[in-house]
């Protein structure tokens, strides 16, 4: 990305509530930072969101006293919505913001904006999981901070280590495709920021960095972590149903489909699971066949050997050609030995619940046997689209 000479290249937004007392000497610091090792134009800008204490004041003074920090004052609170409205309105190139207590040391601001100035990066952040970090804060909020980010893996299949680092930037021009479609106002934007980025093609970059925690922090922890859960549980059903045009972003950004557009086989997770469903009942249905037909000649462990087996080749050839547009003779060799391989979880997930049943001298022998196959369905999903079946393209 060429910088101008005449452009802002960088502005840093500190969002602030009720900080009287922290946001000069975080402003002159960050001020004084910039000024020593920056060597393009910069802003600050201090968002003061609703603050009912001095820190407007403050503010004003700290815009007065040097030329490039700004002071913005929202109505209402909510640090997602200063940084949207700030961010939104900004000339700079490339747009950054950080927590006013500086829990995250300085050093890592240079490395966290220079991708995104080059244009190698979208979105950069600021990570207390990579490796190279160091952090010192209590048990508590580390546990709750790892778990959180385990549920984004998880649900959102997010592959970025930290969500919630207070230390973050984002290309100007990306901001303007993505923004729109963030609708958290509080502490959850930063994630749903991210996960949009991420599904969009942007590329993310990771700064390891230096954070203290802030003993002093006015972040309420069980409140903002209900948010956060419900947050992700609204972005989920986004991108299960389709209702974030993650496509329309990716062309948007000027990135490849994230499946390739094969006549006939629909595109996404919420049409896949339709497809991966017919197949799974049919699946099911024929292993049922197949186990009660073999049943009396084989025994139940030996039925459900040769069911499982027989359904599963056939599963993932259907599942390969039906749910994920996977045409021609190229790899087929691997991708049945790899749903083998997924068949083996699935026989020791059958066979583990039959053991189980007669061992403790269960009756439901039909029920168990249905029942552990739909729970090694919904594995054999996920493993087929995240393993087997990744990044295959179309004609292969």
């Amino acid at each position: 990305m060429p910088l101008a000479t005449l452009t802002t290249a960088l502005d840093v937004v500190v969002p602030v509530y009720n900080e009287e007392r922290d946001l000069a000497p975080c402003v002159r610091k960050l001020h004084a930072d910039l000024t020593g090792t920056f060597p393009y134009r910069f802003r600050i800008t201090i968002a003061d969101n609703a603050s009912t204490d001095r820190t407007r004041e403050v503010a004003e003074a700290l815009a007065a006293e040097y030329p490039e920090v700004v002071s913005v004052h929202l109505p209402d609170k909510g640090r997602g919505r200063a940084l949207s409205a700030v961010w939104s309105a900004s000339d700079a190139q490339v747009l950054a913001y950080m927590d006013v207590d500086l829990s995250t040391d300085l050093a890592a601001l240079a490395p966290l904006v220079a991708p995104l100035l080059s244009g190698h990066s979208d979105v950069a952040i600021g990570s207390r999981l990579a490796r190279g970090a160091r952090v010192v804060r209590g048990p508590r909020r580390e546990f709750i901070s790892r778990c959180y980010n385990l549920i984004l893996r998880g649900a959102l299949a997010a592959r970025f280590s930290d969500a919630q680092c207070g230390f973050k930037a984002i290309r100007a021009d990306v901001a303007r495709r993505l923004l729109p479609h963030v609708e958290d106002t509080g502490w959850f934007f930063d994630t749903e920021l991210l996960v949009l980025a991420e599904r969009a093609g942007a590329r993310i970059h990771e700064v390891p960095v230096d954070w203290v925690d802030d003993p002093d922090s006015r972040v309420d922890v069980v409140a903002t972590a209900i948010a956060d859960l419900k947050g992700v549980a609204r972005v989920a059903r986004g991108l299960l149903t389709g209702r974030i045009p993650i496509a329309e972003l990716r062309a948007q950004l000027g990135r490849a489909p994230l499946e390739p557009a094969t006549p006939g086989v629909p595109e996404g997770l919420f049409r896949q699971l339709v497809r991966f469903a017919a197949v799974g009942v049919a699946s099911t249905l024929a292993y049922l066949l197949l186990f009660v037909v073999l049943r009396g000649g084989l025994g139940a462990q030996g039925a459900n050997l040769v069911a499982l087996l027989v359904t599963a080749i056939a599963n993932t050839a259907a599942n390969r050609r039906f749910t994920f547009g996977v045409r021609g003779g190229r790899h087929i060799g691997r991708h049945q030995f790899e749903g083998l391989v997924v068949f083996a979880l699935g026989l020791a997930l059958t066979s583990g619940s039959l053991a189980l049943l007669h061992r403790f001298g269960g009756t439901a022998e039909v029920v168990t046997v249905v029942g552990a196959n739909l729970l090694a369905t919904v594995l054999r999903f996920l493993l087929l689209r995240n393993w087997v079946f990744r990044n295959t393209g179309a004609g292969s």
